[in-house]
């Protein structure tokens, strides 16, 4: 069986989320949006090492709530840089050589299914790079400064990418070896492994795979999560519902 290290950066100011609450930490049917997110990890049999990435400012507040959780779960805490893809890097330094792929996934994306990680994974094993990525359905429109239609955009072979994002390890480590000196125009790890002429496989997802952006992302995350089987029993167990 394949190793897999997952990498899971918290970082972002939650702008668009509301005053008073990072979205990383708020609640999501009874726990918080990261545990949540880590819970999709923890428990795989190919997931040999899980790396949490937080920025500075909540790293105290990680380690006084959550640090003896996070260590029961096999989470190691790691703290962030600026931008995202500092983050990452640092998350990699944490990673062991023995991981033979390294998974990136958003720690506020906790609607990722068993079956899309597995999907992710095999691909990457075969290819050695793939991201899942949502196809767009509805009509596109570029906007201009003004706020008014710029054009309409075919979107044929249009893609928006999510995570997981997986590579071969020693490819994330060369991508990431080289990061640009305008690392703000960096969203996602493909686009620095797309840099060095590789090619990423794009596993086709559906949109129940969201990013928690805004409060109303909240809502909706909470209700594909309950439209859904109970999952496995997580290595919390029945202590779970207490502690948050």
């Amino acid at each position: 069986m394949a190793k897999y290290a997952v990498i899971i950066p918290a970082g972002g100011k939650s702008e668009r989320f509301g005053a008073g609450e990072k979205k990383t930490f708020a609640q999501l049917d009874g726990r918080p949006v990261f545990i949540r997110t880590l819970e999709l990890f923890i428990n795989r049999a190919d997931v040999c090492a899980t790396v949490l990435v937080v920025p500075p400012e909540d790293l105290e507040q990680m380690k006084q709530k959550y640090a003896p959780n996070l260590g029961f779960m096999g989470v190691k805490l790691v703290e962030g840089g600026a931008l995202r893809c500092d983050s990452v890097a640092r998350g990699l330094e944490a990673i062991a050589d023995d991981a033979e792929y390294i998974a990136v996934h958003d720690a506020v994306r906790p609607c990722a299914t068993e079956e899309m990680i597995d999907a992710v994974f095999s691909e990457a094993a075969k290819s050695g790079a793939a991201i899942l990525a949502c196809p767009l359905h509805g009509t596109i429109k570029r906007g201009s400064a003004a706020g008014v239609i710029d054009a309409t955009v075919p979107r044929d072979n249009l893609f928006e990418a999510q995570t997981p994002q997986v590579f071969r390890a020693e490819l994330l480590r060369r991508a990431y070896a080289g990061l640009p000196a305008d690392r703000a125009a960096i969203t996602d790890d493909a686009q620095l492994v797309e840099a060095l002429g590789e090619a990423v496989a794009l596993v086709a997802n559906d949109a129940t795979n969201l990013k928690i952006t805004t409060k109303g992302d909240l809502t909706l995350a909470a209700a594909i999560i309950k439209s859904r089987p109970a999952r496995k029993l997580s290595k919390f167990g029945a202590f779970e519902e207490a502690q948050w």
